[in-house]
């Protein structure tokens, strides 16, 4: 993720492919010339990031997404989807899944924009907003239905939300049809919901929490797709850090 690389297209591309990555995840707003330089080095940009928040009563899709959707466009990358807040409708005693009714509708449209512009989509669930739980994720997502709307799971949010004791392995089984996208890093075990991050996203190789163990599980429960590295807040330089990561990588990786 651009969070770990934090370099310029061409130099962010070559410094990737010297390390054996298979590429990005970055902005919407810089796509075009991260896909450009790192398709040179036959790498992908994988996914832009962007976060959002949905309305009761929108009729129109939200201009932020129709940006985003256009500057991903021809990059052949999903949209990677934060959903922030979900305004209801005011004196609503809302159910845990009232804000669907709100953000089903409003998903539908941004997939009937992005599909003629080869633009897939999928939830990322993060911590604080009102899609933090992966299992809410996969829930819109099951609703909507739609191929083209999948699922990320980020090993750090879900340490933040879920704890470090439940155990991830049944829900991405019941999400590897919808299942894009799978980020890591480094980072401690314990009561993991009161940790900071500077705990819960260190270099690969480093922490107690045991994520060779999570990589082999996603795998012997089917999952096939990329697995990105997350390196949000660690205060290292970018190459180092990738550097470090990767050989944290290829040792888990055996």
């Amino acid at each position: 993720m651009d969070t770990a690389a934090r370099l310029e297209p061409a130099e962010c591309a070559q410094v990737l492919a010297d390390l054996g990555y298979a590429g990005l995840g970055g902005r919407p707003a810089s796509a075009k010339a991260h896909a450009s330089a790192l398709q040179t080095k036959g790498l992908v940009f994988f996914n832009g990031y962007h976060v959002t928040n949905f309305g009761y009563g929108q009729t129109e899709l939200p201009g932020d997404l129709t940006k985003v959707v256009d500057d991903l466009a021809g990059t052949g990358s999903t949209l990677w989807l934060g959903i922030n807040k979900v305004a209801f409708p005011a004196g609503v005693k809302a159910g845990p899944e009232y804000g669907d009714t709100i953000v089903l509708p409003q998903l539908k449209q941004l997939l009937a924009y992005a599909k003629p512009k080869g633009v897939k989509v999928s939830l990322y669930p993060h911590t604080g907003f009102w899609a933090a739980q992966f299992e809410v994720c996969l829930r819109v997502a099951a609703k909507v239905d739609d191929p083209n709307l999948g699922v990320t799971f980020n090993l750090c949010h879900w340490l933040k939300v879920e704890g470090s004791v439940r155990d991830p392995s049944p829900l991405i089984k019941e999400a590897l049809p919808r299942l894009n996208f799978i980020t890591i890093n480094g980072a401690d075990t314990g009561d993991t919901q009161k940790l900071g991050w500077d705990k819960l996203i260190q270099p690969l190789g480093r922490g107690s929490y045991d994520v060779g163990a999570f990589v082999a599980k996603t795998r012997a429960a089917g999952y096939r797709g990329p697995f990105g590295f997350q390196g949000f807040g660690i205060k290292m330089d970018s190459k180092e850090l990738l550097k470090e990561s990767m050989e944290g990588w290829k040792k888990m990786d055996k």
